[in-house]
């Protein structure tokens, strides 16, 4: 019972320190990335750790209020002849399938 209540107070210490929260530095020896080359000045970690609007766009939820009739689509026509396969081109003989289609032997 008391190496459970040990462990238990052991991990409850390592976790409280684990939230720490300071300002992000540069390792020891290390600088931050170079100036963009289009850009003014070299950004700041806060900057680079910014997410750009591009990268959660707002959720448009808006509900229908009341039911409209939908603007006519000129685009959405009935398929021509009830559904019948087009005809061939002026001039297109159809040619009949070649009766040797067969398995493939490697040479």
């Amino acid at each position: 019972m008391t190496f459970t209540r040990a462990a238990l107070i052991a991990s409850a210490v390592l976790l409280a320190g684990c939230g720490k929260v300071a300002d992000l530095k540069p390792a020891t020896g290390q600088s931050l990335p170079v100036k963009p080359l289009m850009a003014k000045t070299t950004p700041t970690p806060a900057q680079l750790l910014t997410p750009p609007a591009y990268a959660a766009p707002e959720r448009v939820d808006e509900l229908m209020k009341k039911s409209q009739p939908r603007e006519p689509d000129e685009f959405d026509l009935p398929p021509p002849s009830g559904g019948v396969a087009p005809a061939l081109p002026a001039g297109a003989d159809p040619q009949p399938a070649a009766a040797d289609t067969g398995p493939v032997t490697p040479k």
